[in-house]
């Protein structure tokens, strides 16, 4: 069933868990990301980055989520993640997106501020959440960029003094926060700042707290985040790399001369991204 962000983030509090957000860059994304919540019983949210728009556009995708999100017998929201212009954003509510994130981290805090004013207001006409960004992880949504972890000296934490008149001004749903991940693959262990997540939610009235460059944080780590008042947890990387090892290994199994059917090699990789997703589901609802 499809719900809007700030629903599927009420569910998230009221359990004291965190919804997994899980990015659907194809249809065999799409269908491992629906299918692991079905098996599991889990709200889930479905997201589409403005930066993989060369690999599908969102209007060919877009759609094809919202079908699948209303179809689902668990609540599906489906967000845009890392909308990078207001243009964009617009784009995806007018597909129905309950959800969008305004990604103006890299600006100025004022230009960051005035526009995500914009984005909210735009979404309200729609019955839309928005979240929205402050601090920089370092490396964009694409992982783009040399290592992880603590020597990323572009890396700036989320303040919490800000982060309160930031939210009180723009009225958002959720913040995402910078407090020691990074998107794309670690290279080394990060070392996680969850007081500064203690430090928003208690600054900035309970907002719930979005950590992006979940994949590769430990079990540990994930339920620190989430006693700590994270509510939203992106996840990606790891997940379209299970997807491309288990393709790797099915082709490496293949006798000699026989043949490699396409078809066959999706849904090794469908298979393969939907039990990480599972995997990562439970560690976000405190099943394991």
């Amino acid at each position: 069933m499809l719900v809007t962000l700030s629903e599927i983030l009420k569910i998230a509090e009221e359990k004291q868990i965190a919804a997994g957000a899980f990015n659907a860059a194809n249809l065999e994304s799409l269908q491992a990301n629906i299918q692991a919540a079905e098996e599991l019983n889990l709200p889930v949210i479905i997201q589409f980055a403005q930066c993989h728009e060369s690999w599908i556009p969102l209007k060919v995708i877009g759609p094809v989520m919202m079908d699948f999100a209303k179809k689902a017998t668990v609540p599906v929201c489906v967000h845009l993640d890392h909308g990078e212009t207001l243009e964009y954003l617009e784009e995806a509510l007018k597909l129905g997106f309950t959800g969008i994130m305004y990604d103006g981290s890299v600006l100025p805090y004022e230009e960051n501020l005035e526009n995500t004013k914009k984005a909210v207001a735009m979404a309200k006409k729609y019955g839309a959440g928005v979240e929205a960004e402050l601090g920089s992880m370092g490396r964009r949504e694409s992982g783009a960029g040399d290592g992880s972890g603590d020597e990323d000296e572009t890396k700036i934490y989320t303040d919490p003094l800000q982060a309160k008149a930031f939210v009180e001004a723009t009225g958002i749903d959720a913040l995402a926060c910078s407090f020691g991940t990074t998107h794309g693959i670690y290279l080394k262990k990060p070392k996680l700042d969850f007081d500064v997540v203690k430090n928003v939610r208690e600054q900035a009235g309970n907002i719930p707290v979005v950590m992006h460059g979940g994949s590769g944080v430990s079990k540990e780590d994930f339920h620190a985040s989430i006693r700590a008042g994270v509510r939203k947890i992106n996840y990606f990387t790891y997940m379209d790399k299970s997807g491309g090892t288990a393709a790797a290994e099915y082709i490496s199994s293949l006798k000699d001369g026989e043949p490699i059917f396409f078809s066959s090699v999706l849904a090794a990789a469908r298979e393969a991204m939907k039990e990480n997703v599972k995997e990562a589901m439970k560690t976000f609802a405190i099943m394991d």
